[in-house]
């Protein structure tokens, strides 16, 4: 089934459906639960608004009045609009299929595409419909009220459904049918897209009534997720579409798996491709499933129960298993089919519209297989939880009469002097198991399949059920309706205490962030271990339903397997119940979804537990991501299947679900120190405000760091040995202010400033640092701190294998990997050694010195061309990549050595050495770490290249404005407002290469100006490689660049090239490099580019703007207006007139520039006389913001758009 158009018509008919029903309220003068309007009555008729409508509107009117009041105006327009989109989607299947049982089409026609069959057949439908044949004539042979006509059709045909749908097709005069959106008949009524928005063909399998829901709801979840979820919310916030192969994994495993340990020759076998053979078990094993096995089954007796039940997509497959059943056991074809629906088969769902659908999918299966199950009188199990809070009890109680106290037929003695004679009904067992079970249901939609009704009640309820169902049937006018009001509360507290064979689920999914007080509060009281999600709840609450023998069969997120949270679960699960069969699937569980967040597995549990038991894995998560993991389980082979004693599970540090870990690896768990006892973890700061507290180390004044500004490690990316403590936090006054935060947290405050590893909560793959003595840590940056520095160093030796990396995935195959998690890793003594710590502290060394070759890192000396530069940047650039060469090849030796060391200690003999990658060398000489790929392509090597010398002009503009200099090496210049930049130019600083006097440098597209930046990067060039092969080093430069920076352009000398990039490419490069934080900003006069220049934040000042405009702004207007004449004269004097058409289309670019400057001038000298000073502290993102639009890329870098003054 394609479901692209389904996903397509699904959220739009919501749309067109709650609007359709807003207006029909609104002509019914109902606006909202406080905006109603008065009826009239006037002789025959009412009156709304000065319209008229029939006397039978009145009633229905008033009960939708009492709805809107009780429920909300919105509730109600919901409810109503998915009431009749469900009937309209049920009729659409019923017709295409040939069930309705005239005949003829409803809502389409066969031979004309926007007709009506059941109008051209309206006679011959009457009888079949029970509608007055003399009104449906009269309408039709009218001519012209073929609206009302197929109204009253449409309404007799749901009339009819009723019958056999009572659940999803209410009874005549129903308050729904006020509703029934007007102009059916029309093109564009809201029937259409139901009919030509969705192909025939898919509607042919029933499952299209789920995926229709799921994509019903879709708008509605993404509304709700993400936040506190009310009642009415929570099934769109929690409900996923099965895929239909693990539907049938976990039935075939449940119900098909039970009816074969008793009957293992069956040949239903060879009908469940998806079904698991037991793993091998020994005699022992064998013995104790003997003697639970049962000698026979009588299919009638097998109860399957889906606690979850949404639109049906399990109920569906367990219907054709259970079918197969019955045939092998030779029932009658046309008894099977109310049988399974009576007797085996029960949903439950907290949503009315899911739980209708899913009882028509199982009424269409069963329509399928007997023509007559709509006359059949089925009473299906499969029932929408319903709130109790509205039932008067012992009003309802009086009006049954079962003890025979009062005159049949008669009100007599149903209002009593003392008005209800409470004791008396105490005193009966029934009405207080009436009581009981209405108590329970007062928050069912809240709850819902979580409520728990004791096992030992269910015969009473049945006993009861039985009595209100005949009472319904044939009992007197009070007590009619009396019973139908009770029923449905009995009908559930009935299901929710029998005890089945197989529970069959897709939970509900919904993290503690989701859950409403009340949930909440249910959660951590009854369901300590699990309360995290209510996919892990109902993972537990689902054991309770099973008979001794039976399973427990589910898909939920695999977060249950591995994180600390469930730890109790997990290791409850592993002592009490034994896991039949497990497939990881991991990524790409639920397709239409993020794969990478929805990863789940899918189980099946026996209620007992086995002592030895063999446990079935398969492992899907192994395989591409993008793999059909459908088809991989069906052609799965032996290495992706394991076969493993639960109990030995447990013994893994957290008893993580870990099928694959081999007796080596289970080894190195049972036989080693864990981390946690040689070393203490920290989650270190949380500032509830990093905006406020937390800067980039280039962002403040370097005099503040150690006083007011502290160095913060916040985790950052995939790195090793070293780096990412770039950052910095506000702890002065030992971080007063960040203490002073309510939603701040500091922990571990007695280990700040030590020396620690570190390594990044939310990673795609684990990495450690070492972290050396000054640093405080942020929570995303856990750290763990040794007594003993060689333990702290080998602990990270340990972590940066790729062995490690496999065990994270064992402890916590998820993107976080947190404090807890590191505790759990195996610490082998012997691997403590000296050889190893030189490994170690050699390693550091070399990453922190290739971090120190760039410009954003604090500990950065020289840009590492012109530290090898001899005359020619081409022999230098082969020198830094042989350099880089070595570099990688020196650290691949170490790594290599080191992970010896570790198989070693942790006498790993069962698993070859696994291979260094070279992409995971985490240096920024590597070229496939730098650009996260696995081969070293030309492409790759061009990039490289292209790089290093975007690096080189960087640094080149650096010194053009200050920070760095030719003649001292690190940062020369970071403090703020100029303070102190004269007295360095004065003692010599700067003596090689001069730095700009005002700290502004001007990018332009042509040469406006002397000491623009291209013109400056050719004087840096010759400063740094000569003046005789200048020419030559600028073609090496330009070249690289358009290697991968910028594109080439024809004709273009080395120069422009240079001055193409720096007036186009080089800020973007900019602020890639220094993560959106800036320290050279970009003026901009705007998109024409008239004038544009870089300032250098530390030496900006309240004159730079005045200066700024005196000595650039000013004097290139003047310019631009002399180059307009000159262009004039050559347009008069031009040759040709392509040469006069080449001056003029210069001229007009130069008018625009002109106009702009002007604009810019004006705003620039504004800004100027506002005298604007920075406070460093404030950091980039708020200084940036202080000038308007005279900034360019200030959204990117403040977050929001400039403000004008």
């Amino acid at each position: 089934m394609n479901t692209a158009k389904l996903k397509k018509y699904a959220p739009q008919a919501r749309r067109e459906f709650i609007t359709a029903v807003s207006k029909q309220l609104n002509q019914l003068g109902i606006y909202s639960d406080k905006q109603i309007s008065e009826v009239k009555q006037e002789g025959s008729v009412l009156l709304i608004e000065g319209k008229t409508f029939e006397p039978c509107v009145k009633t229905a009117r008033e009960r939708l009045v009492k709805k809107v009041q009780a429920m909300g105006y919105n509730q109600l327009v919901e409810q109503v609009a998915y009431t009749w989109f469900n009937r309209l989607c049920a009729v659409r299947y019923m017709e295409i299929h040939d069930y309705l049982g005239h005949g003829f089409r409803v809502l389409s026609h066969p031979d004309n595409p926007k007709g009506f069959e059941i109008i051209d057949h309206a006679q011959d439908a009457t009888d079949e419909l029970g509608l007055d044949r003399a009104r449906i004539i009269e309408l039709k042979l009218a001519g012209n009220k073929d609206e009302e006509l197929y109204r009253e059709l449409l309404l007799g045909q749901c009339h009819k459904l009723h019958e056999a749908m009572p659940f999803l097709f209410d009874a005549l005069d129903d308050e729904t049918e006020l509703l029934l959106p007007d102009n059916l008949t029309r093109t564009d009524s809201i029937l259409r897209g139901l009919v030509d928005g969705i192909p025939e063909e898919d509607w042919q399998q029933v499952e299209v009534i789920g995926w229709l829901y799921q994509f019903y709801i879709s708008e509605k979840k993404d509304q709700v997720m993400g936040k506190v979820v009310k009642s009415e919310d929570i099934p769109a916030a929690t409900q996923l579409f099965t895929p239909n192969w693990i539907v049938k994994y976990l039935v075939q495993n449940s119900v098909g798996r039970q009816w074969l340990q008793t009957y293992p020759d069956s040949a239903i076998k060879t009908q469940m491709e998806y079904y698991i053979e037991p793993a091998e078990q020994s005699d022992e094993v064998n013995q104790q499933l003997k003697a639970i096995t049962p000698e026979s089954i009588e299919p009638e007796t097998i109860k399957v129960l889906d606690p979850a039940c949404g639109s049906g997509h399990i109920l569906i497959e367990a219907y054709n298993v259970l079918k197969a059943i019955y045939e092998e056991r030779g029932f009658r074809s046309r008894d099977i089919p109310k049988m399974i629906l009576e007797n085996n088969l029960y949903g439950l769902d907290i949503d009315d519209r899911a739980a209708q659908l899913s009882g028509f999918a199982l009424m269409m299966m069963a329509r399928d297989d007997d023509k007559r199950i709509f006359t059949r009188n089925v009473r299906l199990n499969v029932l929408a939880l319903q709130e109790s809070n509205h039932i008067d009890l012992p009003t309802l109680w009086k009006a049954l009469n079962l003890s025979g106290s009062w005159q049949s037929g008669t009100s007599q003695g149903l209002f009593s002097d003392d008005e209800q004679d409470l004791s008396s009904f105490n005193a009966d067992n029934r009405y207080q198991l009436l009581k009981r079970t209405l108590a329970r249901f007062t928050q069912a939609k809240t709850f819902g399949s979580l409520i728990d009704v004791p096992s030992d009640e269910y015969k009473q309820l049945k006993e009861l059920l039985s009595t209100l169902v005949e009472l319904q049937e044939s009992g007197d006018s009070m007590q009619k309706p009396a019973a139908k009001q009770l029923i449905e509360f009995v009908h559930q507290a009935l299901v929710l205490s029998t005890r089945y064979d197989a529970v069959i689920a897709n939970p509900p999914y919904m993290g503690g962030k989701g859950m409403n007080a009340a949930l909440k509060d249910f959660a951590k009281k009854h369901y300590p271990h699990s309360k995290s999600d209510l996919f892990a709840i109902f993972m537990e609450r689902t054991f309770c339903f099973l008979k001794e023998t039976g399973l427990n069969a589910q898909i939920n997120m695999q977060s249950w397997m591995f994180l600390g949270s469930f730890e109790k679960l997990r290791r409850d699960l592993l002592s009490r119940h034994s896991i039949h069969s497990l497939l990881h699937i991991g990524y790409n569980s639920f397709p239409t979804l993020n794969s990478k967040i929805a990863q789940a597995c899918a189980f099946v549990f026996d209620m007992g537990f086995f002592n030895e038991y063999r446990s079935t894995f398969i492992d899907l998560n192994s395989v591409d991501p993008s793999e059909d993991k459908d088809r991989v389980f069906r052609e799965r082979n032996v290495d992706i299947e394991y076969y493993v004693e639960q109990m030995k599970l447990s013994f893994i540090p957290g008893a993580p679900i870990a099928f694959w870990i081999s007796e080596c690896e289970m080894r190195a768990f049972t036989t080693n120190n864990l981390n946690g006892e040689l070393c203490t973890t920290s989650n270190g700061v949380q500032t509830g405000d990093n905006d406020r507290f937390v800067r980039e180390w280039f962002e403040v004044d370097s005099r503040k760091i150690e006083q007011k500004w502290f160095p913060y490690n916040k985790g950052g990316p995939y790195q090793k040995w070293f780096g990412n403590g770039e950052s910095l936090i506000d702890w002065e006054d030992n971080g007063k202010r960040v203490k002073s935060m309510s939603n701040s947290c500091y922990r571990g405050e007695e280990f700040y400033f030590e020396p620690c590893i570190t390594w990044t909560d939310v990673t795609w793959r684990v990495s450690a640092r070492y972290l050396p003595k000054g640093y405080i840590s942020d929570a995303a940056g856990p750290c763990a701190y040794f007594k003993d520095d060689r333990y702290s160093k080998s602990a990270m030796g340990l972590f940066n294998t790729p062995l490690i990396e496999q065990w994270s995935n064992i402890l916590n195959p998820t993107l976080h990997f947190q404090a807890g998690d590191f505790k759990k890793l195996p610490f082998p003594d012997r691997y403590v050694t000296q050889d190893t710590l030189n490994i170690i502290d050699e390693l550091i060394s070399i990453t922190s010195e290739d971090l120190a070759e760039q410009e954003w890192h604090k500990n950065f000396k020289v840009n590492p061309l012109v530290e090898r530069r001899t005359f020619n940047i081409n022999n230098d650039y082969s020198k830094y990549l042989k350099h880089c060469q070595r570099r990688v090849e020196r650290v691949k030796e170490l790594e290599v050595e080191n992970l010896k060391n570790a198989f070693l200690a942790y006498n790993i003999q069962d698993k070859d050495l696994p291979k260094i990658k070279e992409s995971l060398i985490t240096l920024q000489a590597n070229p496939l770490h730098r650009f996260s790929v696995d081969v070293l392509s030309e492409s790759v090597s061009d990039k490289f290249r292209s790089t290093i010398c975007s690096e080189l002009l960087s640094f080149s503009v650096g010194c053009m404005l200050g920070r760095f200099s030719l003649s001292k090496s690190g940062i020369v210049y970071s403090y703020s407002s100029n303070e102190g930049f004269t007295e360095l130019v004065e003692n010599g600083s700067f003596s090689q290469f001069t730095a700009d006097e005002d700290g502004i440098i001007p990018l332009t597209d042509q040469e406006w100006f002397k000491d623009d930046a291209t013109n400056r990067l050719r004087e840096f060039v010759q400063v740094v490689w000569g003046e005789e092969h200048l020419q030559e080093n600028l073609d090496f430069v330009a070249e690289s660049l358009c290697l991968n920076a910028i594109k080439p352009k024809k004709s273009e000398s080395a120069l422009e090239t240079i001055r193409r990039y720096l007036s186009t490419q080089f800020y973007k490069d900019h602020l890639k490099t220094y993560k959106k934080r800036p320290i050279y900003w970009l003026f901009s006069s705007g998109k024409q580019k008239a004038f544009e220049c870089l300032v250098y934040l530390h030496r900006y000042n309240e004159g730079t703007l005045s200066r700024m405009r005196t000595e650039y702004v000013t004097p290139l207007l003047g310019k631009y207006d002399a180059y307009a004449e000159q262009l004039e004269k050559q347009i008069e004097t031009a040759d040709s007139t392509s040469e006069a058409n080449r001056f003029k289309k210069e001229l007009d670019a130069l008018i625009k520039k002109q106009v702009e400057l002007r604009e810019f001038d004006d705003k620039l000298k504004h800004y100027a006389d506002m005298c604007i000073s920075l406070d460093l502290d404030d950091g980039v993102k708020v200084n940036y913001g202080k000038f308007g639009d005279l900034l360019a890329d200030v959204k990117a870098i403040t977050g929001s758009a400039p403000e004008v003054n």
